[in-house]
């Protein structure tokens, strides 16, 4: 599966990995909220390789098939999250 990668401008350490013949546009507009001011920064064929730098390739490819696109959010984000108390 091809896709395009787009790094968001404004949310450090986020990335959108999005099936090759889908828009920006096409998504939930919460989720283009979120992208922000955004780049492309490459285009990928998952199938061609095994596993990602700093991603779960399979939880990609699903998402890829299921949404249309992925959201990789930044692990220190998800760790505060997590940990945060109320």
């Amino acid at each position: 599966m091809i896709c395009d990668i787009y790094r968001s401008d404004t949310k450090p350490g986020l990335y959108l990995y999005l099936e090759k013949d889908k828009e920006i546009d096409d998504l939930p507009d919460e989720l283009i909220k979120l992208i922000g001011k955004h780049s492309k920064i490459m285009e990928l064929d998952l199938s061609t390789r095994d596993k990602l730098a700093n991603e779960d390739i399979n939880k990609v490819n699903t998402n890829l098939l299921e949404l249309g696109y992925h959201v990789q959010v930044p692990k220190d984000l998800v760790k505060s999250v997590l940990n945060f108390r109320v």
